[in-house]
């Protein structure tokens, strides 16, 4: 009976302290943030200050449209004034008025205090000016829309290359650690040779030299890769002291099919800006010659005036105290007719501005051509770089492996093994900078055939 209480009471803590456990394990795993690539591009895209500052540009320039719009609905004003005449103005009039002849005679006309009250309202009814300026301010906010996506698309960009350099880096640390345990197993048995006098001292001095080499580049590795960490926290605004981990390796595929020749880059954000651009260079032509056309408006105003000669007549009712209206409505039309050639010069600036975007434009898409030709040419190279030096990487772990051997059975010499360490370490390099600039020549193609795009989306 006591046993099996005994059993249960065990059994009963076990499952307690798994509980714990579970629970500890859950609460670190909690503390940990788990990033895709995908995901970072997205948080990028929604905090990075570039695309902060592009939306407000954006809304600045909606709110231009709001301005220029507003030219054309009614404009309504509400006004009024109070006078204190406190000297009454003199003047004179023929004394044959009153009897006088060959007489002038001073007269003060009006009373102390002037109340007036009016509404006044004007609405255009033809400008082309303020239609074109219209125009142009929908077409500023169409640029100001493609800069909030061009911000998207260079922050998606970058942290993509952070991402597979942070991942890189990771991975030249696990083959750091990979080639200190191997080393460490030859400085053992180096070792226990020194001992037993097969082998040389200075053998044992040189492999150790070597370890001390990969601790050093360990080290300086996990420091690089811990800086390259921070930098990515900082561009996703994710607390320093947060843990995160990346889950796409370095290696993972961008572009599902090879990059063939692509001749037209219409689609590309930076073609469409400068056809905007362009585009806004001609309406500003069209804004200056504007200037020219005739404008046609309504207007009109309603008027109240009291006049008193004491103020506290104003607060009293009775046939002293009257307000006399008046109204007008007309029609303005407005020609130009010589402003000192200031729009001629305005439309001689909007048309130089024009050619230039022009020339910017024709340029662009040459320039794009040479650098998608040269990303496909970078592409091909590291592709074909990364299976080689992968290659390079299984044949150099072989010949070590062999003179490894051969080393313990006192064929090969201590320098021999160090050459072939030093080559497999080369072949390590030369693979991870092939495949950083792989990852690099898929971004550029992705960026110029505007598959980045989807990303940001």
């Amino acid at each position: 009976m006591i046993k099996t209480f005994m059993r249960m009471k065990v059994k009963f803590l076990t499952a307690i302290f798994m509980l714990l456990c579970i629970t500890s394990l859950s609460a670190q795993e909690s503390g940990t943030t788990a990033l895709s690539l995908k995901e970072c591009v997205r948080i990028a895209a929604e905090k990075n200050i570039n695309v902060s500052q592009a939306i407000q540009d954006k809304e600045k320039s909606h709110q231009k449209i709001e301005e220029a719009r507003s030219s054309l609905l009614p404009q309504v004003e509400i006004g009024g004034t109070f006078q204190d005449n406190t000297k009454l103005a003199v003047t004179v009039i023929p004394g044959d008025f009153l009897g006088q002849p060959g007489t002038t005679i001073p007269f003060t006309m009006g009373v102390q205090y002037n109340a007036s009250a009016n509404i006044s309202a004007n609405q255009v009814l033809y400008n082309k000016t303020a239609l074109t300026a219209l125009k142009l301010s929908k077409k500023a906010e169409y640029v100001s829309k493609l800069g909030v996506q061009k911000a998207k698309e260079e922050i998606v960009k970058e942290v993509a290359k952070l991402y597979f350099l942070i991942q890189t880096t990771a991975k030249q640390q696990r083959l750091v650690e990979d080639n200190i345990t191997r080393t460490q197993r030859m400085v053992d048995i180096t070792k226990r040779q020194v001992d037993n006098g097969v082998a040389k001292k200075v053998d044992y001095d040189r492999i150790m030299i070597s370890i001390q080499n990969l601790q050093t580049k360990l080290d300086n590795t996990k420091a690089l890769y811990e800086q390259q960490v921070n930098m990515m926290k900082y561009t996703l605004e994710i607390p320093l002291d947060k843990s995160i981990v990346l889950t796409d390796s370095a290696d993972m595929a961008l572009i599902s099919a090879l990059p063939t020749e692509k001749v037209d880059f219409s689609d590309h954000i930076d073609i469409q800006t400068l056809e905007a651009q362009k585009d806004v260079t001609l309406l500003n032509q069209k804004l200056a010659n504007s200037g020219y056309v005739p404008s046609v408006a309504l207007f009109g105003q309603l008027a109240y005036q009291g006049m008193q000669n004491e103020f506290k007549s104003y607060f009293k009712d009775g046939s002293t105290n009257k307000w006399y209206n008046s109204s007008y409505i007309g029609l303005k039309l407005t020609i130009p007719v010589f402003d000192g050639f200031q729009k001629r010069s305005k439309y001689n600036q909007a048309k130089a501005d024009y050619i230039k975007t022009s020339l910017n434009l024709d340029n662009t898409k040459k320039h794009f051509s040479v650098d998608y030709k040269n990303a496909m040419n970078n592409y091909y190279n590291n592709k074909t770089t990364v299976e080689r030096q992968q290659n390079n990487i299984d044949l150099a772990q072989k010949v070590y492996k062999e003179t490894s051997l051969k080393y313990r059975e006192g064929v090969a010499t201590m320098s021999d093994l160090l050459q072939d360490e030093m080559g497999l370490n080369d072949a390590q390099a030369g693979y991870l900078d092939a495949l950083y600039k792989f990852k690099e020549a898929e971004l550029e193609i992705m960026s110029l055939n505007g598959e980045i795009r989807s990303w940001v989306k």
